[in-house]
């Protein structure tokens, strides 16, 4: 198997400040934003000849424009140590390549814009923002230091001064516990709601060595998840529901509480204003982004507890939903189905173990009976059973995962050309079309 490549990962370890602290970190962060605009004016003025230098040469070449040393005593932009007293030299190199990106992003979309690339006709020209949000870098030794994992020294400016305070972290994830993970410059992420350092890891998998089976996730609306371990022989070894009710609940439970006050203030024939219900969708929005990290979770727990080869999804790029009336439940329901967000949360998670995720054709896999019998038939109370031709009475998004896993171990195992090769079971091609029926046909030939 090849061995996986580099990806970066953050962490979010919380920080506990004392009431002072977060007047210095507040102060720390409005300066380097004043720094970042003051610069971003100086490198978009000389672009003609900044942009065609590499990051190594294009700060010691702002450098020379804005801070004076005794080499080099006459600068073109005085003004910027007079501003900005003992600027710490890694705060102003960190500023200076967030400010460098911001022109260059913008140089660009303006260079598109100007050529004729837009999304509209009308499209207005992009703006070079120099107000922006940002967070400074840290650097190790310069702009913190690190004591064990229970508290951190910070450079921080008290409104004359740069000085170091010690902070508390009170909350840490776990990838500073992996050897092989190398920890890079944190950011000091600071206002109102959040205090925290945003840590990125440079992650390193090992090479793996897999065992002859795949994880194969159906994604559905009755059931979040539905998780079946299928081998080459195919053989299913682990079946599992994933489905966080209470989460799903409180989610829903508020999003019927929008349609009531929708009601109330627009009667019969009303309008709603911009924003109605803005912060009852952020917490939905906020409790989806939940499910999709929980779900993810443990689809790679089971995927690593088994070693598989691969995560196989269906591919649901484009789908749409046909049920469900207007404004119904139904069409809620499928209006906050997850399908995207389980599947990239969980393809980062199983890349970071240096997994692989592969997607095989979506149609009839939860209609087709794995067994080869034919195609099954929903109960009409209860639309998660099916009944297949020869009587039998089974789940149908286990159905459809072991079909999904079939597929997967199928498109693992053929080469391309075999693609549209029937099988002598039941008459499918086995990659497109292919049952858990078709892969037991395989072994036995």
């Amino acid at each position: 198997m090849k061995a996986p490549n580099k990806v970066i990962r953050t962490d979010k370890w919380q920080l506990n400040p004392t009431p002072d602290q977060k007047i210095l970190l507040g102060e720390t962060v409005k300066v380097y934003r004043r720094a970042c605009r003051y610069l971003v004016g100086i490198i978009y003025t000389h672009w003609s000849d900044l942009g065609e230098l590499t990051a190594d040469q294009l700060t010691p070449a702002v450098e020379k424009l804005m801070h004076a040393s005794a080499k080099r005593p006459n600068i073109k932009y005085p003004q910027f140590n007079k501003t900005f007293y003992k600027f710490p030299s890694y705060y102003r190199r960190a500023a200076m390549a967030f400010s460098a990106g911001q022109v260059s992003s913008f140089v660009t979309r303006y260079r598109e814009w100007q050529s004729g690339n837009r999304n509209r006709k009308d499209a207005k020209p992009p703006k070079l923002n120099a107000d922006t949000g940002c967070y400074p870098a840290l650097y190790k030794g310069q702009c913190y230091k690190l004591h064990g994992y229970n508290q951190v020294e910070i450079k921080v400016f008290n409104g004359s001064d740069w000085v170091w305070t010690t902070v508390k972290i009170t909350g840490l994830r776990e990838r500073h516990l992996v050897e092989s993970n190398k920890m890079m410059s944190p950011s000091l992420v600071f206002n109102e709601r959040y205090c925290n350092l945003s840590v990125p890891f440079t992650c390193k998998p090992e090479k793996r060595k897999p065992e002859a089976n795949v994880t194969a996730v159906d994604l559905g609306i009755n059931t979040t998840a539905t998780i079946a371990v299928v081998t080459h022989s195919g053989t299913v070894i682990h079946q599992e529901f994933i489905h966080p009710g209470r989460d799903i609940d409180r989610r829903d439970k508020r999003l019927k509480s929008v349609s009531m006050r929708a009601s109330k203030t627009m009667g019969k024939g009303g309008k709603l204003h911009k924003g109605f219900c803005s912060l009852t969708y952020e917490k939905c929005r906020r409790i989806n982004h939940q499910i999709g990290h929980i779900v993810s979770k443990r689809i790679v727990e089971i995927a690593e507890k088994f070693n598989s080869e691969a995560i196989v999804f269906e591919n649901l790029k484009g789908w749409k939903p046909k049920g469900g009336r207007k404004r119904s439940n139904l069409r809620q329901r499928f209006h906050g189905w997850l399908k995207a967000k389980i599947r990239n949360f969980t393809e980062m998670k199983w890349a970071e173990l240096g997994g692989k995720v592969i997607e095989v054709v979506a149609a009839y896999t939860s209609k087709l009976a794995y067994d080869g019998s034919g195609t099954v038939k929903r109960d009409s109370k209860n639309y998660s059973l099916a009944t297949f031709p020869s009587g039998k009475r089974f789940n149908a998004d286990l159905n459809g995962a072991y079909n999904i896993g079939a597929r997967g171990v199928l498109k693992l195992t053929r080469r391309n050309g075999s693609e549209g090769r029937s099988s002598k079971s039941s008459g499918r091609p086995p990659r497109s079309w292919a049952c858990l029926c078709d892969l037991w046909a395989t072994v036995s030939q």
